[in-house]
């Protein structure tokens, strides 16, 4: 289907309508005033039943030969009604989007009310017209509620990749930066200092480590088929580690936490990786020699300020790492700002403690 939702009438109700079509028009076939006319009945009845059977495989064709058995039989019998009209009309607004069902619409209004009005039953007509319109509805709005549920899967399906490639960029970018930096140092002093650069080597090699072992425990909280493996993640308690690995690539990072209260764990990751972007932000582009992290626990948010001595032009305005800044803020619904202050970059974050309702 053209909107994406598509909806089949499974065998068991096909057998249903058809079983109900046959039972609900052999009084037709007592009301019939002829003997020729209980036989056409029968034979009415049985196309009626075929068309049923093959209604998911014909929708449009079985539908229209109900409709036109609706009419014949109301047409032999003024006394007989519409029969199963009515839920083979839901039935189609419901396998079609709207707009492919208008004109079922207009023939069943034809089919059902016309008969009655030929035979002057003008209450009659009346009450089938108002059952034709709450029919179609009926189907539409079970179809709206269809595509709206599967909008939903994929758009759930979208923010989960997302979450990932956000994640992944967090986890990889940080570390592969430090190691760059490392590698840069090595390489530098390799002549004329080798214990230095063996130095900055074996924090290379323990920054890849630590790259992999993040890598891993990410990999567990995403696998489908299992999942119950969660990985740790990363707590209030774990900034400062990560300020001394940045120290220990040529940055000075400076940690203050202020305020005491319990923060939940999304918060806390949240808060971590924000202070992971910004800091590898001013590591590869701010030319900085300092940076200031301070996470301030108020009593009902978490003030995140990363703030460096560098150049103000730290990242693109459309850059991946404010991007996820910024999403990271507002899913929890806090606010984010990124911008030079008068002694280098910044950058602010306001996560909410709890959900705002």
């Amino acid at each position: 289907m053209a909107d994406g939702y598509a909806a089949r009438l499974p065998q068991r109700w096909r057998t249903v309508f058809t079983v109900a079509s046959v039972a609900v028009s052999l009084p037709a076939l007592y009301l019939a005033s002829s003997l020729w006319a209980r036989a056409l009945v029968i034979v009415l009845i049985a196309v009626q039943a075929a068309a049923l059977w093959w209604l998911d495989e014909r929708p449009r064709l079985g539908t229209a030969v109900v409709l036109a058995v609706c009419a014949a039989l109301q047409l032999l019998v003024p006394d007989f009604g519409p029969g199963i009209a009515f839920v083979v009309l839901c039935t189609y607004a419901w396998l079609w989007p709207a707009g492919e069902t208008l004109w079922i619409l207009g023939l069943a209004v034809v089919a059902v009310c016309g008969p009655a009005l030929a035979h002057q039953r003008w209450v009659a007509a009346a009450l089938w017209l108002g059952a034709v319109l709450l029919a179609w509805s009926w189907g539409a709005l079970a179809r709206a509620r269809g595509e709206r549920r599967v909008a939903e899967r994929r758009q759930a399906v979208l923010e989960e990749r997302a979450r990932i490639a956000r994640d992944l960029h967090d986890i990889l970018s940080h570390t592969v930066s430090v190691m760059v930096v490392q590698a840069a140092a090595a390489d530098d002093v390799f002549e004329s200092n080798p214990a230095r650069a063996r130095e900055a080597l074996r924090r290379t090699e323990e920054a890849g480590r630590q790259a992999l072992a993040e890598l891993r425990g990410f990999l567990r909280t995403v696998r489908a088929d299992d999942p119950g493996l969660e990985g740790p993640q990363p707590t209030l308690d774990d900034v400062e580690r990560l300020a001394a690995t940045m120290s220990e690539s040529g940055l000075r990072v400076s940690v203050r936490r202020d305020g005491e209260g319990e923060v939940p764990l999304g918060v806390q990751v949240s808060t971590y990786r924000i202070v992971q972007e910004a800091l590898t932000n001013t590591l590869r582009h701010a030319r900085a020699s300092s940076a200031e992290v301070l996470v301030r626990v108020g009593e009902s948010e978490v003030l995140v300020r990363v703030r460096d001595d560098g150049s103000s032009a730290v990242a693109k305005p459309g850059g991946h790492g404010l991007i996820g800044m910024r999403e990271r803020a507002e899913i929890l619904g806090g606010s984010f700002a990124a911008g030079p202050w008068e002694g280098g970059f910044e950058v602010e974050a306001h996560l909410p403690l709890r959900e705002k309702p």
